[in-house]
């Protein structure tokens, strides 16, 4: 589709094909523009097309399909939880299952955009900062396109689950001294003098493109309509602004007449956009040593936190915090209520959405959409960890399993 790149702060204009991250003039980050009158309606041609990123693909920056990079992304289910909203008194929740993507999170849906505009630059090696999710997903598109995939991991716990999926597709990984932000900082001036490779960072605004179908996806397969509030967690912020770009755009083609509120959640120790809306600031106070245990949002210094808070400000939504005991309560519950098994970072927006409802903020009628971005076994010594299971070795004999179960015999007394 015909697009081109504009600076969200100063306004500059790029041409779509140029290689360029953020903008010449100010430094500030890059969103894609479409002039939207063009688009005829998108609605028949959508109808009988099954559920996919690329379903969408009118409102997709990239000049030839026949570029296009594909694992099967998209078209997750949205899940109604009933009994986890029986226990939290809401009518209407739903959980957008992102953990059913190929590499098991959302973010496949940025990659296969992403890795398809850099077949379609002439990229023959891509690269990026990461604590788990980005580099399994960026080393699987990278296989399937036949490129070089380079990942930059932060120093401290790194999910295995993740890591071992950037191994097993043949990135080439390198651990850099310090945290997250120090890893992005220096894959980006890596790619700034190595012209020939690609950066796939959530600073890359084709990363963000792809991302915005999840609204797309929710506003199909609730009948045509936007929920009323969509709460996610938030860590590097790409997501967050992403969808709320998917929902303004079906408002600016008329397709749904209101707008969600988005809902933020951050975790208690690495929370810089949570704590600048608190305090109603447009700007935020990076966090020098963020901690937590869901790593995907361990993240102190968050590229797109400008978007982030124009997003919630702008949709009237909110930002909250949340601690690892909290995530991980959260987490635990909507497996055993609900049988969703997600990464703790997914369970930042359970653990948020319990609180802000016990606040008030949320009305037990609206419709609340919460996204779970990753799959449970992307971190399972989590689990490990928090639950310290011993596990105990019995004799094959009824009487031990009811021992070991704590379970009480019953005694049948046949009559004659």
């Amino acid at each position: 589709m015909e697009h081109y790149l504009e600076c969200i702060n100063c306004g500059a204009k790029y041409d779509s094909r140029e290689t360029i991250y953020v903008c010449g003039r100010c430094g500030d980050l890059l969103d894609i523009k479409y002039n939207y009158r063009e688009f005829k309606d998108l609605t028949e041609s959508w109808l009988n097309t099954p559920l996919s990123v690329w379903k969408y693909k009118e409102l997709l920056p990239l000049g030839r399909t026949s570029n296009i990079i594909s694992l099967g992304e998209g078209g997750t289910n949205l899940l109604e939880c009933s009994r986890l909203g029986t226990t939290l008194k809401l009518k209407h929740l739903h959980m957008k299952n992102e953990g059913e993507n190929p590499t098991g999170s959302f973010k496949d849906r940025g990659m296969t955009v992403g890795v398809s505009k850099a077949v379609e630059l002439g990229a023959k090696i891509v690269a990026c900062a990461s604590t788990g999710n980005t580099s399994a997903s960026l080393a699987a598109y990278a296989a399937k396109a036949g490129l070089q995939s380079i990942v930059l991991i932060p120093s401290g716990k790194i999910a295995l689950g993740k890591l071992t999926q950037a191994i097993v597709h043949g990135a080439r990984i390198v651990q850099v001294k310090g945290n997250f932000d120090d890893a992005l900082q220096t894959v980006f001036n890596f790619t700034n003098y190595h012209k020939d490779i690609y950066l796939l960072n959530s600073i890359n605004p084709y990363r963000i493109e792809g991302q915005k179908t999840l609204a797309y996806e929710v506003y199909d397969q609730l009948g045509y309509e936007a929920p009323d509030n969509v709460i996610l967690p938030v860590g590097n912020a790409g997501n967050i602004s992403a969808i709320w770009k998917g929902f303004k755009e079906l408002h600016i083609l008329g397709l749904i007449r209101q707008l969600p509120r988005m809902i933020g959640i951050q975790a208690e120790n690495a929370a810089p956009i949570a704590n600048a809306f608190k305090l109603k600031k447009r700007d935020i106070k990076a966090v020098t040593a963020p901690e937590t245990i869901a790593t995907a949002i361990r993240i102190g210094s968050p590229v797109s936190w400008k978007k982030a808070l124009n997003a919630v400000y702008e949709s009237q939504g909110l930002m909250e915090t949340v601690t690892d005991t909290e995530i991980l309560d959260a987490q635990r519950q909507l497996a055993r209520l609900e049988g969703l098994f997600i990464e703790p970072a997914s369970a930042a927006s359970i653990a948020g959405l319990k609180k802000i409802v016990d606040m008030g903020l949320i009305g037990r009628d609206e419709e609340t959409v919460c996204i779970a971005t990753g799959h449970g076994l992307k971190d399972p010594d989590t689990i490990i960890k928090s639950y310290n299971i011993n596990l105990t070795e019995i004799n094959p004999m009824e009487e031990s399993i009811d021992e070991a179960l704590g379970l009480k015999q019953v005694m049948v007394v046949k009559s004659n």
